[in-house]
């Protein structure tokens, strides 16, 4: 008896578990306004004025410590600023 109770616990954490849909990248248009502001400023000017001052100080910090770490954390961090819009829209609006 407690066996078959186990099994139908189970049964329905695994059902609850199974996604119905997936309307991630299609739907909510009362942000549409908000996404593309924020788009904007992620692959406009401001994303590349902030890329380039993560690498100047970077490349400042460089040469105060005497060590490379920051200066290729500020390039990371612009590499990062660069193609993150890309991915995350991508996955948000991918369908199956």
């Amino acid at each position: 008896m407690k066996s078959q109770q186990l099994k139908k616990q189970l049964l329905l954490a695994l059902a609850l578990l199974v996604p119905l849909s997936a309307f991630a990248g299609t739907t909510g248009a009362e942000f549409q306004a908000l996404y593309t502001w924020v788009l904007g400023i992620a692959t406009g000017y401001a994303a590349r004025a902030i890329a380039i001052a993560a690498i100047v100080i970077g490349a400042l910090m460089s040469l105060g410590r005497g060590s490379p770490m920051p200066i290729l954390s500020g390039i990371g961090f612009a590499v990062f600023l660069a193609y993150l819009p890309g991915v995350i829209n991508g996955l948000l609006t991918a369908t199956i």
